[in-house]
């Protein structure tokens, strides 16, 4: 399993790398200010029993 996904910034369009706790669990949501933009954006990770990663975004 990758240890970092990456996201788009809904705001500004920006790809965004970020880290991945796996010991928060397999779904996961935060808030997080875009790097770029400062604009919060909602993320949702997903790691499937293969340990494929699925990282979805949403303006906040």
């Amino acid at each position: 399993m990758k240890d970092e996904t990456e996201y788009i910034c809904p705001s500004c369009g920006e790809e965004i790398i970020i880290p991945i706790d796996v010991s928060q669990g397999d779904q996961q949501e935060f808030v997080e200010d875009c790097p770029v933009c400062c604009c919060p954006v909602i993320i949702r990770i997903e790691i499937d029993e293969q340990g494929n990663v699925r990282c979805d975004s949403f303006p906040e």
